[in-house]
């Protein structure tokens, strides 16, 4: 409780109080609280469910399952078939989710199910059918009944099926997972065997078919040749030879025009050489003609012996100057007779290399165009050909497959084999108790648990402090426990006592029970109020105090007595005013019925001094609400009753103003406008939050100043309340132990007189 009254503390004077519960655990809290609360809902739901699933279990049949196991096996052996055999390329097929899908859908089909209810008889077969009457059902109507007991279950990552049939005698579940396994087995064998027959008519049409278009391509192949006077040799061997004729006479071509370029070339060359340069031969033809050679040497060693000469300073018409000039003339001469002769090779050569290129181009061409109609005729060839070869290759498989499924025909080769034979089951798989009796509590906890929070969102009454500052949003002040019945636990009923355990020797109005019994819970709740109160704000201390909550029979009467009388035990002045002028209750609590009240003062029919008078309770004086006035709202809105509030601050440390309910009338609100605080009063288990809130936007539409709030009428008795901090408060506080003749009720002390 004084946590409550610290955070409260942090507050400025008028604000609402935000919540402090930590939001992410406000779920799983809320939840845990709700169940520990109404756990005997839960209980009583997870008793009933499992009662009513072990009812059950005790009442329906046994059902006994047999399971037989088989396997698709892909590589079936075959004997006959070899490593190529296109047959087992079936496994890939076996492989396909798409086949497995199928044999399932097939293991359960209106043929097989037909099948083993007309080889068992199951029409007229009293146990099968679960009645005596002899009358035989339908086909159809015994294949459902049948269907409905079968249940295939394949077995992960393997090509392993395990079929297993339900009923209530274990010899008739063996009995029809036998004949279901065998009828499936036999089927899938029938179908081999037929569409093997089939696969094998088909392949004999189809072969006398290839025959004749084959035989039909060979005659056309026979008179192409014939009529295209073909050798007898593939047309791709003359063809061969066309183009090593082509190559021969392109490559002497090649090299005649290469011969006839170094010709045209050389020829060239020769014609260059003048009279001037008669030895400017080229190196090519010098290597070539060993006389050509000389001439060129004999010429050129003339001409340096003529330069010689005249570099001795010998004239033209020196004798050996014209010796020497003769001999040049004479070598050039023989050389330019020499390279004319060569020149005339040339020319010669170079017409025959001519010649001899025309004739091998003509050869060329002729190759050329016997190459292209070889050409055109080879692709007509080889159509013809391509026709023959497609045909007889066909011709050819279809024989090897004809012959092949007419092997696995007379084989029976089936690719489903029986694993694991039926067994009769030892027991039942129907009714499992531990399971059924597990599934019905599990359900009726969560039933019950459905119903507990149910019950907990239909219940918006404020029960918690949690619920007070995290639904209203406003501090939290404290608790008062309830002060009404108590179980006697001699008889088991109930009846009216003031305190729980306490001896009680007069009786005294509830709302004096702090005074009455300053050592019991409800007092010593009613000082972590005062405490709360008193450190909220130390600096501006809130004297003037309004009581109030959002609608009747709250408990506001109550809290503001307990505040009072906690406060003149702490040695304060305090003044209680009733301020509920329509049902006013502080005259029978305080023994001042008759007496003049507030109304009377604000009217001028008494004073100050002759309202104000003390009670039994020392330090606290009372003021009764006096007459009911035809208009409350307007007495309580006048200056008077400003002024009168304004005088008891003289007199006074502390005023606590008891009020109506907000929601019903005005009243309260008006007070507000002129208390340094409100105090608003919730009651436990009974005031919803929708009404609280409208009672607290009454409050902030005229701006009053709220302290916070008291939880009143707290059943500790109830679950939620099971927390460590109110232990003392269902415990009647923290009392002194001591003996019964010590339980002596004190004299109530006479109140003073009213301070001056």
């Amino acid at each position: 409780m004084t946590t409550s009254g610290a955070r409260g503390h942090s507050k400025s004077k008028g604000t609402v109080g935000k919540s402090t519960v930590d939001e992410s655990a406000s779920g799983p809290i809320w939840l845990l609280r709700a169940v520990l609360k109404r756990w005997p809902i839960v209980a009583a739901c997870a008793l009933l469910a499992t009662g009513v699933s072990l009812l059950y279990t005790k009442t329906v049949p046994r059902v006994y399952e047999s399971a037989a196991m088989i396997e698709f096996d892909p590589d079936v052996v075959r004997p006959m078939a070899d490593k190529t055999d296109q047959l087992r390329g079936w496994a890939t097929y076996f492989d396909n989710r798409e086949y497995y899908e199928t044999q399932y859908r097939i293991m359960t089909s209106e043929r097989v199910m037909s099948a083993v209810v007309r080889d068992l008889g199951l029409q007229s077969d009293a146990e099968f059918l679960g009645s005596k009457s002899s009358t035989p059902i339908a086909l159809d109507d015994a294949a459902s009944i049948l269907r409905g007991r079968v249940h295939i279950e394949p077995v992960k990552n393997s090509r392993l099926v395990w079929i297993k049939v339900e009923d209530t005698s274990p010899k008739l579940a063996r009995r029809l997972t036998d004949a279901v396994t065998r009828t499936y087995i036999n089927q899938n064998l029938e179908k081999s065997v037929s569409a093997t027959g089939e696969a094998v008519v088909w392949l004999s049409g189809q072969l006398d078919h290839f025959k004749n278009e084959l035989e039909q391509n060979e005659n056309s192949l026979h008179d192409f040749k014939k009529r295209n006077d073909l050798p007898s040799s593939t047309l791709e061997e003359v063809s061969k030879m066309i183009r090593l004729e082509m190559q021969a006479y392109d490559n002497s071509l090649t090299a005649t025009r290469t011969r006839r370029q170094e010709l045209s070339a050389r020829a060239g060359e020769l014609a260059k050489i003048t009279a001037d340069n008669p030895d400017q031969l080229p190196a090519s033809e010098l290597l070539g003609n060993a006389f050509l050679s000389g001439l060129r040497n004999q010429y050129q060693t003339s001409v340096r012996e003529r330069r010689e000469l005249i570099a001795e300073g010998k004239g033209e018409n020196h004798p050996q100057i014209r010796k020497v000039d003769e001999k040049i003339s004479e070598t050039r001469r023989d050389l330019f007779e020499e390279i004319r002769n060569i020149q005339g090779a040339v020319q010669r050569d170079l017409a025959v290399i001519e010649r001899q290129e025309q004739g091998e181009a003509a050869l060329y061409e002729t190759a050329r165009k016997k190459a292209v109609e070889l050409n055109l005729k080879e692709l007509e060839f080889h159509r013809l050909d391509r026709l023959r070869a497609q045909n007889e290759r066909l011709y050819g498989a279809l024989l090897e497959q004809m012959k092949q499924a007419d092997l696995a025909r007379m084989m029976n080769v089936n690719n489903i084999r029986l694993v694991d034979a039926a067994q009769e089951p030892k027991s039942p798989i129907r009714p499992n108790t531990t399971t059924n009796v597990g599934i019905g509590l599990i359900l009726g906890v969560f039933l019950g648990l459905g119903l507990v929070l149910i019950r907990e969102q239909m219940d918006s009454s404020i029960k918690s402090p949690e619920d007070f500052e995290q639904r209203l949003q406003i501090t939290f002040l404290g608790l008062l426990p309830e002060v009404g019945e108590d179980e006697d636990k001699t008889n088991g009923k109930k009846k009216r006592r003031l305190v729980p355990r306490r001896p009680v020797v007069d009786d005294f109005p509830p709302e004096l029970i702090v005074h009455e019994r300053p050592l019991s819970g409800v007092a010593e709740a009613a000082r972590t109020l005062r405490t709360n109160l008193m450190f909220m704000n130390p600096d501006r201390p809130y004297r003037k105090l309004l009581v109030t909550s959002a609608a009747p029979a709250e408990g506001k009467t109550t809290v503001a007595c307990s505040i009072a009388i906690s406060l003149a035990q702490g040695g304060q002045r305090v003044c209680i005013i009733d301020c509920d002028l329509r049902r006013p209750r502080l005259h029978r609590i305080f023994d001042r019925v008759g007496d003049t009240g507030l109304t009377n003062l604000l009217v001028g029919d008494a004073t100050l001094d002759e309202v104000a008078l003390p009670t039994k309770v020392p330090n606290l004086w009372c003021v009764p609400a006096g007459p009911i006035p035809p208009n409350p709202a307007d007495v309580l809105h006048s200056d008077r009753f400003r002024q009168f509030l304004d005088s008891l601050m003289d007199r006074f440390d502390r005023i606590v103003l008891d009020s109506p309910p907000l929601v019903a009338v005005t009243d309260s609100a008006i007070i507000s406008t002129l208390v340094d605080g409100t105090v608003f009063v919730v009651r436990a288990f009974k005031t919803t939050r929708a009404l609280s809130r409208q009672g607290l936007r009454a409050l902030a539409d005229v701006d009053a100043p709220i302290v916070g709030g008291v939880l009143n009428a707290v059943d500790f008795k109830r679950r939620g309340y099971d927390y460590y901090q109110y232990y003392y408060y269902k415990r009647e506080g923290y009392l002194p132990v001591r003996n019964d003749d010590d339980h002596k009720k004190e004299p109530p002390t006479q109140g003073a007189a009213p301070p001056n």
